[in-house]
């Protein structure tokens, strides 16, 4: 299946349905400003369209897990999707917002399909040896969506409206479907052991034993609990999580099974559990930045509106240093790209202090070095540790924790920035800072050695 699926249109629908969600989201603001003439509703707008991913990503990835065509349930995601901006557009100005608000929240409940859910079939699209290279190229639509997403939006809106905009976002992400449906199936959908990459092991092809046949035990009796063992997990292996394999009592206490099993998995995984929480305090920074983006504009560079073009300068740095990890892919050590990656996003908004036009923009460019890079090495990371029949569960729960986390620092620094911008900005600061040191907080996997 892995030749008959082209890496190049499961990297052209990944594209194509990320800037589709980049774009929803200024498209929403802009829309809800429009047509109920609130800023303050159109801002919640955007948050209950990106909080709710914290719930819809622990759900999506078990059904993703269990699926033995995971593409048709990624193609019906986003086309759920795409209807549900279509309602909340539908429902601007002509229902009470409170409806309009809970169709928004329910929509934002499938975006991790459109982060996590997507870049957890790499494995299934591309050869091992080559998954390294994919993952950084995979990331690289994240970028690209950052830089085209939002400048679609504010174009689309100058040009044709406000609405216009929701539309084309929602249709952006129709134009993934086929890409989605089109995944390659599951080879073996049974539950597979947690080794590394998830891979089964290889049965033996020679002739059957021509002496008597040992009894085959029964499986149907619950097995006696496996003891743990005390040996250090190898280097480079995954650690060995209790993945529940036998029959389960009806679908909702077996996706029950699943969604605890991928919890533990994360948990329990040094490895994981740092990688996580990095990116999610990460993310929460990056909110806090973006949330004194127009303050930024309208005080350092002439206009509320330029604080946006900041948001492109850092999708372009990094699309750059992501392309050069592609081009070496093994260059630095995806644990070590991290919490480096975190303290230059830490630089960024510490450099914004100073008010300097020249020094704003930079600052921005170094924003997006630390970004890129960083989801590049989080991507990796999961690929690495994560088993394969939780693989989607551990991608789209991580992406939810980090929109969410994305919102929340937006929701903070908002009414601190009203007060004193220096404030929100050292906040972010000190945010970003904390994002690295947490990675350090989270011991090191036993067996291998801390990044350098």
């Amino acid at each position: 299946m892995k030749r008959r699926y082209s890496f190049p249109v499961h990297l052209t629908g990944a594209a194509v349905a990320r800037t589709g969600d980049e774009m929803a989201g200024p498209a929403l603001v802009l829309a809800g400003f429009v047509l109920t003439g609130s800023a303050a509703d159109a801002s919640l707008l955007l948050a209950g369209v990106t909080v709710s991913s914290v719930l819809g990503g622990p759900v999506l990835g078990p059904l993703l897990d269990r699926a033995e065509r995971p593409g048709r349930l990624l193609a019906a995601a986003l086309a759920l999707y795409a209807a549900g901006l279509t309602a909340v557009l539908v429902g601007l100005g002509r229902l009470p917002f409170a409806l309009t608000l809970a169709a928004a929240a329910l929509t934002g409940l499938l975006g991790p399909a459109l982060s996590g859910g997507w870049t957890a079939q790499l494995p299934a699209v591309v050869r091992d040896d080559r998954l390294d290279r994919a993952n950084a190229l995979d990331a690289m639509t994240f970028g690209a969506a950052g830089l085209a997403g939002p400048a679609l939006a504010g174009g689309t809106a100058e040009a044709l409206g406000a609405p216009t905009a929701v539309v084309l976002s929602a249709a952006l992400v129709v134009l993934a479907l086929p890409a989605a449906w089109a995944l390659p199936a599951r080879t073996d959908p049974t539950p597979k052991s947690p080794t590394r990459g998830g891979r089964p092991r290889p049965v033996p092809s020679g002739p059957a034993p021509s002496g008597p046949v040992p009894p085959v035990p029964v499986l149907s009796d619950p097995a006696p609990p496996v003891p743990v063992p005390s040996d250090p997990v190898p280097p480079g292996s995954a650690p060995s999580v209790p993945v529940p394999s036998g029959p389960l009592v009806g679908p909702a206490a077996g996706l029950a099974v699943d969604l605890a099993a991928g919890l533990r998995a994360v948990v329990r995984s040094p490895a994981l559990a740092r990688a996580t929480l990095t990116s999610v305090v990460s993310c929460t920074a990056q909110g806090m930045l973006t949330a004194c983006l127009a303050l930024l504009g309208e005080r350092v560079l002439g206009g509320a509106g330029r604080g946006a073009m900041l948001l492109s300068c850092a999708a372009v740095s990094a699309l750059a240093a992501n392309a050069v990890l592609a081009r070496f892919p093994r260059a630095i050590a995806p644990d070590t790209l991290l919490w480096t990656g975190a303290l230059l996003q830490a630089a960024a908004p510490a450099a914004a202090v100073l008010g300097h036009p020249t020094v704003l923009v930079a600052a921005a460019f170094v924003a997006g070095i630390g970004e890129g890079p960083q989801l590049t090495a989080l991507f990796a990371v999961r690929h690495r540790e994560a088993p394969e029949r939780l693989r989607s569960q551990i991608f789209t729960t991580g992406a939810g924790l980090k929109i969410t986390g994305f919102a929340l620092g937006a929701v903070v620094a908002g009414p601190v920035a009203a007060r004193s911008l220096t404030g929100a900005l050292l906040l972010a600061t000190g945010t970003a800072v904390l994002a690295a040191l947490a990675f350090f907080a989270v011991p090191a996997p036993r067996g291998r050695a801390a990044p350098a």
